[in-house]
């Protein structure tokens, strides 16, 4: 699985507790990051290479992949799935529909990516739920970034900025009473946002959704008979990685470094 950045370990925490057995390979993009922002082409460029990588490792290649970013799912899942016809590929996408199952008020804010937002995968999915819920969808510069280097200051001056934008929160008519997490980063700052909004609205990330989609699609393929091993590599600094992995995951070990 890769991510741009350190983001992706929400789902790969999700991940490792809905398949406990099997063996994860965790890619950190961090010497291109963030890839919000960035060009589709670019992203495309690197989902490539990140996926030649993990298909001719030494240590043999991946059963599957999980594609733990919006914006490079959007990007880059469907030429990832022409290039490879045979290997499962699982994406990930803003938690639209659970966020309808779970809102009283039909009023949902979605928090992700200028690059997530624009993608066309992104708008078909927003107009496929036309009058199911009214969603007010908030680009949020720089979060993503300050998350990564885990810059508590800037963190919480941009959720700040950004709740803000969206609108009223509460359970009344017309008011926000759930909020879509629309970039893997974003689970990490859960706490803080809770704090943001008023009391009893609900988060909704796509962690436990794409750890259940990607059980189903491994059936068969999934080991049953041992704990599986993590391996965690970065084409940037490592630190940033082993860190995250330290505090969000409780993971202690190296991080092997990509010249890719």
């Amino acid at each position: 699985m890769f991510d741009s950045g350190v983001g992706g370990l929400s789902v790969l925490r999700a991940l490792r507790a809905e398949l406990p057995h099997e063996d994860f390979v965790y890619v950190a993009d961090t010497g291109f990051a963030p890839y919000g922002e960035r060009d589709p082409g670019f992203v495309l460029q690197r989902a490539r290479a990140i996926a030649h990588h993990l298909l001719t490792r030494k240590q043999g290649p991946i059963k599957a992949l999980v594609i733990a970013c919006n914006t490079a799912t959007a990007a880059a899942i469907q030429v990832l799935r022409q290039d490879h016809p045979g290997l499962p590929i699982i994406g990930v996408e803003p938690a639209l529909k659970p966020a309808i199952a779970v809102s009283k008020t039909g009023q949902i804010a979605v928090m992700a990516t200028r690059g997530t937002l624009g993608s066309d995968k992104f708008r078909t999915l927003l107009a496929s739920l036309v009058g199911d819920a009214h969603f007010v969808c908030q680009p949020c510069d720089g979060l993503a970034d300050a998350i990564e280097h885990q810059d508590t200051s800037k963190v919480i001056a941009l959720s700040q900025e950004y709740i803000r934008a969206m609108g009223r929160f509460g359970h009344e008519d017309g008011e926000i009473d759930t909020l879509v997490l629309g970039c893997t980063h974003y689970p990490f700052i859960a706490r803080e946002l809770l704090t943001l909004v008023a009391p009893g609205v609900q988060l909704v990330d796509n962690g436990e959704p794409v750890a259940r989609q990607t059980r189903r699609v491994l059936r068969s393929l999934a080991n049953v008979d041992r704990m599986g091993q993590l391996w965690l590599e970065s084409t940037g600094r490592g630190e940033t990685l082993a860190q995250a992995a330290q505090s969000w995951l409780g993971w202690r070990g190296s991080v092997q470094s990509l010249p890719i």
